[in-house]
């Protein structure tokens, strides 16, 4: 009865993180007025950090145990050392595609943390902080999250395909969050592909998409969809029973 009290207390806690991490990114859509803009992004820049927080607080405390904290250590590390080997350039990034294959593995919560302790790290070793980092590591944590949330599949072949369509997706998804918590300040006031407070949902989101189009960021985020694809298809096949097998010794069966 404990156990099964406290993995529904985690679970609601990982669903509430997730949906205000995505309100978080989609503030733009949710104001009324525009003098409300500058000061929502101010607070929000403010809260982000803590929220990240309460999120690894919440989720190691309910699930990670000390081999677990173990394993996560190790795969961050390795991951914060591959995203530095990426250009950066034309969106080729070369982070993403263990967080998904680890939250795969792993499930939701550990790909939450690996996704956003990842994002941390590289950056603290180089990859450069700012303002936006909160929010990388908030969006990257849900693409792990979102991961640990897939179908299970016993052939291989379905597990890579899972993963590929999957990493598709995620990257395309992840630029649009990183784009659109600043978008009323990249596109500027009175064009036709600024921001519009108070416009509906629908004619927002019209205009967002254009602002993607017309500015390369749907071009980028293809970048990072081929270069995840392409490194998930190339390493999943040795990685997935690998990670298993970490998995099974570090006590994961039961996530």
């Amino acid at each position: 009865m404990k156990q099964t009290l406290r993995f529904w207390l985690g679970r609601t806690s990982l669903a509430l993180i997730a949906a205000a991490s995505l309100l978080a990114f989609a503030w733009p859509l949710l104001i009324g007025s525009g003098t409300e803009v500058a000061w929502t992004q101010t607070v929000l820049m403010a809260l982000m950090p803590t929220l990240v927080v309460f999120a690894f607080a919440e989720i190691a405390a309910g699930e990670i145990d000390s081999r677990q904290l173990a394993t996560l250590a190790v795969l961050t590390a390795v991951n914060s050392l591959v995203r530095l080997l990426g250009a950066g350039m034309a969106g080729v990034e070369t982070v993403f595609f263990l967080i998904i294959i680890a939250g795969y593995v792993f499930r939701a919560a550990f790909g939450y943390l690996i996704g956003s302790l990842s994002l941390l790290v590289s950056a603290l070793i180089g990859a450069g902080v700012g303002p936006w980092l909160p929010f990388q590591m908030m969006a990257a944590g849900l693409v792990g999250l979102a991961a640990g949330l897939l179908p299970r599949a016993k052939a291989k072949w379905v597990q890579l395909t899972i993963l590929i369509c999957f990493a598709a997706v995620a990257s395309y998804v992840y630029g649009a969050l990183m784009t659109m918590w600043n978008w009323p300040f990249l596109a500027g006031e009175n064009t036709s592909l600024s921001y519009a407070p108070g416009a509906g949902i629908l004619e927002n989101l019209n205009t967002f998409v254009k602002f993607e189009i017309f500015t390369g960021g749907l071009l980028w985020d293809t970048g990072r969809a081929v270069t995840t694809c392409v490194l998930i298809a190339l390493t999943a096949p040795a990685l997935l029973p690998t990670l298993r097998r970490a998995a099974n010794r570090a006590g994961f069966e039961k996530l």
